[in-house]
């Protein structure tokens, strides 16, 4: 009985490295919403962390997280780091424009990924499109990539809809 206990449980592992390996590693998340408000009203509570915390859902997700602001928090090279239950991340601006929006990387302990919140004037309202990218490598990475879209998607439609409340 043991031994047949330990051949399923040894075929179990070895199907799950297996499909893990053929798993995709590289993600992509994008949600947009359109804003009625100009670019300048929707970067002024974007393009400064220091404002995050009015429209982003992260903390209302993990409260345990405590953010430290880096010296800028607006403009290229703004920063901040945050710790929470699942670690240590960290997020600098790489672009940052009043008219078209930032550009951002995070790091977390194991991979990094890069995100945008673009604006595309339409009339007197804003479409902002909020996307992540990145790669996760590894057995388990794969199976991480295949919920990204609904982890992290749900995550941007929250913080889409609040800047939305803030800015309009």
């Amino acid at each position: 009985m043991f031994k047949k206990i330990l051949i399923v449980l040894v075929v179990l592992i070895a199907a799950f490295i297996a499909v893990g390996l053929f798993l995709p590693k590289d993600y992509a998340v994008t949600r947009s919403a359109v804003i009625e408000a100009k670019p300048a009203t929707i970067h002024a509570l974007v393009g400064d962390l220091e404002r995050w915390p009015e429209w982003t859902p992260w903390k209302e997700a993990e409260p345990s997280v405590a953010v430290t602001l880096g010296e800028k928090t607006t403009a290229l090279g703004a920063s901040q780091t945050w710790t929470s239950k699942d670690g240590r991340r960290s997020l600098t601006f790489t672009q940052w424009d009043p008219k078209t929006g930032i550009a951002y990387d995070m790091a977390f302990e194991q991979y990094t990924s890069s995100a945008t919140m673009r604006y595309e004037p339409q009339g007197e309202a804003t479409k902002v499109t909020w996307r992540m990218e990145g790669r996760m490598d590894g057995v388990v990475g794969g199976y991480f990539v295949l919920l990204m879209d609904g982890v992290v998607g749900d995550m941007f439609e929250k913080g889409l809809a609040r800047l939305k409340a803030k800015a309009e």
